[in-house]
């Protein structure tokens, strides 16, 4: 990686016409991704992503460069004219970089995935398709996918920072399809973590692969979802991607600074219910989201975003920290050099309540439990959504009738929020991709069952 003289150069060569704050982001990651479908290595794809991106600050403007050359020269030259886009020529600054140690890894490795041969990476996926595939004899294809990635990143700044990281994921996903004579229905499970191959020390690829295989099957067999307002519990894991999409990307200040929100200057006030307590913490260990600092070399933190209904805090990247008056909250990141970062989530999720879930699936005369969140879109100015349920199931006098298919959940954050009257006691988390402005990144969602006690459900009528 870049050596301190290099990058102070390279930094003074940012200020040259007025700028008060530059940054360089320099990144080297490989990428190790397999496919396997019907029991069938498909590809087996290894990749190295080698740049360096600098941006520069002048008050509220802001400029992003990024190169694959690392000789000096050439950041020089990329430096030079990122700067000329914000003001002309002035005298040279001096600036002192400090070594930044990072004092804790928050995320320890204990098998580096370059040290595990592809036939070992391969015997999991087969694992993990044997079990779907047995499943069930409606089940007609199988798809594996391995993923791991080695990314590491060195950030330096103007402030005097210099600081290195190294961040590894592994994930594994399997998708299954179950197919009859007129139609087809997929499940879907995606574990990962910031773990390197012990990952599969922790969970078990047949489990995944059945509950890939139990979910299509049970739709196949579903009936359609009638539609109309309902009450609804929304399960436990990834049902948490309705706070995450609906709710997290409007406290993200990527929207909130530029009063792209609806809760923008909010802070202090109620915006949901006070059973909601919702949090986005970075410094989980292990978890798909974590790592030691953001992309801008910041520690993560836990941010408490919604305390007991009341908006405590946003999400804050240095840009709109300017623009907000507000310190940065560890929440920067980006996909790759790339991209210049910009606030986003880490691992997001409503707090455990008190409610157990048996009581609310009880307490449920007529209305929907939704299993399983599949994906959906999201107007982030509005809060306004429009969510699949890959399982969901009828529920009548409090009991779980039949399951149904083709449902959506349509609403908007803001109320959803304020909706939501019970919080059960079994939070769980589960992984995703979220795409924003600053690219694709790894996060989780998370939640114990809740129950909205109105929203709307879309459905479609039986032919």
């Amino acid at each position: 990686m870049l050596s301190k003289e290099i990058a102070t150069k390279v930094l003074e060569k940012c200020l040259i016409t007025g700028a008060d704050f530059a940054e360089i982001f320099e990144e080297d990651t490989i990428t190790n991704s397999i496919g396997l479908i019907d029991e069938k290595i498909e590809n087996a794809l290894g990749g190295r992503s080698y740049g360096i991106g600098i941006r520069i600050f002048k008050g509220l403007k802001s400029v992003y460069a990024y190169t694959n050359d690392n000789s000096l020269d050439s950041l020089i030259d990329t430096a030079y004219k990122a700067a000329l886009a914000l003001g002309s020529l002035k005298e040279d600054i001096s600036i002192t970089l400090n070594n930044t140690k990072v004092l804790t890894d928050i995320n320890p490795i204990k098998i580096y995935p370059n040290t595990v041969g592809y036939n070992k990476k391969i015997d999991v996926m087969k694992r993990a398709y044997k079990s779907a595939k047995s499943y069930n004899s409606l089940i007609s294809q199988v798809s594996v996918g391995y993923l791991d990635k080695d990314q590491q990143v060195l950030i330096a700044n103007t402030e005097g920072l210099y600081v290195e990281d190294r961040r590894i994921r592994t994930r594994l996903s399997i998708n299954s399809v179950a197919s009859n004579e007129t139609e087809n229905q997929t499940g879907f499970e995606g574990p990962g973590a910031s773990m390197g191959f012990e990952l599969f020390e922790k969970i078990d690829p047949e489990y995944y692969g059945k509950e890939a295989s139990r979910v299509a099957v049970t739709m196949l067999n579903a009936k359609n979802c009638p539609a109309g307002k309902m009450t609804v519990a929304i399960d436990n894991g990834f049902g948490g991607v309705i706070f995450h999409e609906a709710c997290g990307h409007s406290l993200e200040a990527t929207s909130v600074a530029k009063g792209n929100s609806v809760f923008s200057d909010k802070l202090g006030q109620q915006i949901a219910s006070t059973k909601v307590t919702a949090i986005d913490d970075g410094t989980l260990t292990n978890h798909w989201g974590s790592a030691n600092i953001d992309d801008e070399g910041n520690p993560t933190k836990k941010n408490v975003l919604i305390e007991n209904g009341i908006l405590k805090s946003y999400m804050i990247d240095k840009l709109n920290g300017r623009r907000m008056n507000m310190k940065a909250t560890g929440s920067s990141r980006r996909q790759s050099y790339k991209f210049a970062p910009t606030s986003r989530m880490t691992n997001t999720y409503i707090a455990n309540g008190t409610d157990d879930p048996k009581d609310i699936i009880k307490s449920i005369d007529n209305g929907l439990y939704a299993k399983k969140m599949g994906g959906g879109s999201v107007n982030p100015v509005t809060g306004e959504f429009n969510f699949a349920v890959s399982e969901g199931y009828l529920v009548k006098n409090g009991e779980i009738v039949e399951p149904v298919r083709g449902a959506s959940l349509i609403g908007k954050g803001s109320e959803v929020l304020m909706n939501i009257d019970m919080v059960g006691n079994n939070l769980k988390q589960a992984q995703g991709m979220c795409g924003s402005s600053s690219g694709s990144i790894p996060t989780n969602v998370g939640q114990p069952m809740i129950r909205v006690k109105e929203i709307t459900v879309g459905g479609r009528e039986e032919n």
